[in-house]
């Protein structure tokens, strides 16, 4: 797993993963689309998801398959691919409210990082360097996920209700399970039953006001319950006048 940088504290922090989440399809198959070699892109997840290679073998597949890549080349794959709506504005709103936004997934860093242009704070991949062949996994796992959210909320002194997350894959399950307001994005078999809320569709803006409506409730419910503390002691007090009527001072 990569290093994990500081990131500014927030008042909440909102973690997206991004193959299917906000990338509509894979990175993989989109930068080798890009670079005219579809089929083979295709044909590596497709192994890769059967279970006939591991992750070892597809990196240095697709290394192979992008050999001699340029940054331009990247720009112009991360460009053409297709994005759910509303990224750009999802961000800006994030950072105008004072709070964090980070993507978090197992696609190339090289690839997710380009989301901080679009306003993410801070961005988590797999760790391939191009042009090297490979002789450990430098995929980032699902349980990074967690563990890196962990990390930056423990910097930050706060607890797992001040984070949202949005995913919708197997590789969200252990954040899903350990976190309290989640909202699965077209997501698939078992976290579509984990997530607190879900959205089907092609908007981001739309499943982030879902997420929103988690922030407000967690509100409501708090103030509630300052409320009722709040009358409790008030209770209290007048209990202890009435129990002092008529007595001096010693």
């Amino acid at each position: 797993m990569q290093s994990i940088p500081p990131v500014e504290p927030g008042a909440l922090l909102h973690v997206f993963d991004m193959d299917g989440t906000l990338l509509i399809g894979a990175a993989t198959v989109e930068i080798s689309r890009h670079l005219g070699r579809l089929a083979d892109g295709v044909a590596i997840e497709e192994a890769w998801l059967r279970g006939a290679i591991d992750n070892l073998a597809f990196w240095n597949r697709a290394l192979e398959i992008w050999d001699g890549i340029t940054e331009e080349q990247i720009d112009g794959a991360f460009e053409a691919a297709v994005w759910i709506k509303g990224i750009r504005e999802v961000f800006r709103d994030i950072h105008h409210r004072g709070e964090r936004s980070i993507v978090i997934s197992q696609s190339p860093h090289f690839f997710v990082k380009r989301l901080e242009r679009w306003g993410a704070h801070a961005t988590f991949g797999s760790d391939l360097r191009l042009g090297e062949k490979l002789r450990e996994d430098p995929t980032l796992q699902p349980k990074d996920k967690q563990l890196i959210t962990q990390h930056l909320l423990g910097q930050w002194g706060v607890s797992a209700g001040n984070c949202l997350a949005y995913g919708d894959s197997s590789s969200d399950i252990d954040l899903f399970r350990w976190l309290p307001n989640t909202v699965g994005v077209n997501a698939k078999g078992p976290l579509a039953d984990l997530a607190v809320k879900a959205y089907e569709g092609n908007d981001l803006r739309k499943a982030y006001a879902l997420g929103r409506s988690l922030v407000d409730e967690n509100e409501k419910a708090g103030t509630a319950r300052s409320k009722s503390v709040v009358n409790t002691s008030d209770v209290l007090t007048e209990t202890a006048l009435r129990q002092n009527e008529g007595k001096g001072d010693v």
